[in-house]
């Protein structure tokens, strides 16, 4: 047995691919070493990714090339990305020891992507972590059946295609997530009404609106045109935004070897915090860029782990648990061929499916 520093426990052997799982709570107890959070790092992250926003929303006013201009607005787009993920941690209160100071902090984490904590929370903690892959409960990337996707208008039926195409994973997340469940939600989108959803989303509103305003401000007082500004300042950060999460969240939880489920009993004997995650990797660190958000399957055993610790964690279960983990090199031709290949999915036969109902991946067991 290996036993790691501060472990509370020894560490069993890495478990053989056909012994079955144990509880999660087992699995979390390894992970408890890795589960400290700092305070003061938690600071030093948000603090830098605000600063390194600014300067890339400076430059865009500043700098006289339109091209170097569109450049800090894409830069700018890719740190509301980074902050979101520390606000993702904070929202899990993983981001520092302290409820309180946790919510506040994401909170100011989530505004530069106008993004609402409290409906964030219930979204993402309650639902999608809660009830991951579980077809009529978690809405992310949600795969239709052929039949409900025939059932379709010919105008949604083009909307499906455009969204599993691969080229538009941002405009499902601008129109199906933040626009229908994140901001000013209607109650058909969201049952569950609370003063606190309202009033933040007049916080993120009144944050963009402030950012327009120092954008058409800035315009007025160099001269510059003010749609440039708007467009180059605000709409190109917001759009690469969108596409960034679209892109993160969809790769998390779409590959041939991801199950969905419609059954409840079934999906939990899946241990679907295992089975319908990926651990999509990536050269050159980085994944180290992205705040490790791809070791996405530690972080589904257990949220209370920082950001900054992700990669040990996952690094621990792939080792404890060989060939239980979807661990997937990421490249643009696997990501179009898994974007061709899960179109559709059939809960009878257990495999995604083009969109003709054709199986495209092996169809997998029922858990036992």
């Amino acid at each position: 047995m290996n036993v790691t520093q501060n472990s509370p426990q020894p560490l069993p052997a890495p478990l053989a691919p056909d012994v079955p799982l144990p509880h999660r709570k087992i699995i979390r107890s390894w992970l408890i070493p890795l589960s400290e959070r700092t305070t003061l790092w938690a600071f030093v992250l948000l603090a830098f990714d605000y600063a390194v926003l600014g300067t890339f929303l400076s430059g865009v006013v500043l700098l006289g090339s339109v091209w170097l201009k569109l450049l800090c607005g894409l830069a700018a787009g890719f740190m509301l990305g980074r902050l979101f993920i520390i606000g993702h941690d904070a929202c899990h209160q993983s981001l520092t020891p302290h409820r309180r100071l946790n919510k506040w902090l994401g909170r100011i984490a989530f505004l530069p992507s106008i993004t609402p904590y409290s409906l964030w929370d219930v979204g993402h903690n309650v639902v999608h972590h809660g009830f991951t892959n579980l077809k009529g409960v978690d809405f992310v990337w949600e795969p239709k059946t052929q039949a409900e996707f025939e059932a379709m208008t010919p105008g949604r039926r083009f909307m499906e295609r455009l969204y599993r195409s691969g080229w538009a994973p941002g405009l499902y997340y601008m129109i199906e997530i933040w626009w229908k469940k994140m901001f000013f939600p209607s109650k058909s989108s969201m049952g569950t009404r609370r003063p606190l959803f309202f009033w933040d989303c007049v916080g993120v509103s009144a944050y963009g609106v402030a950012w327009i305003g120092a954008l058409v401000a800035s315009a007025l007082s160099t001269g510059q045109s003010i749609t440039t500004l708007l467009l180059l300042g605000f709409v190109v950060p917001m759009m690469f935004w969108f596409a960034m999460i679209g892109f993160v969240v969809y790769v998390h939880h779409t590959h041939v070897k991801v199950s969905w489920h419609d059954n409840k009993a079934a999906w939990t004997r899946a241990q679907p915090f295992v089975s319908t995650t990926v651990h999509l990797t990536f050269p050159l660190q980085i994944g180290a860029v992205l705040h490790h958000i791809m070791e996405h399957t530690a972080h589904h055993v257990d949220m209370s782990i920082p950001l900054y610790r992700l990669k040990d964690a996952q690094k621990m279960l792939e080792d404890l648990l060989p060939g239980r983990i979807i661990i997937q090199p990421f490249s643009w031709s696997w990501y179009f061929k898994t974007a061709r290949a899960c179109k559709l999915y059939d809960f009878t036969r257990r495999c995604w499916t083009d969109f003709k109902g054709q199986a495209t991946s092996v169809p997998q067991p029922m858990p036992a």
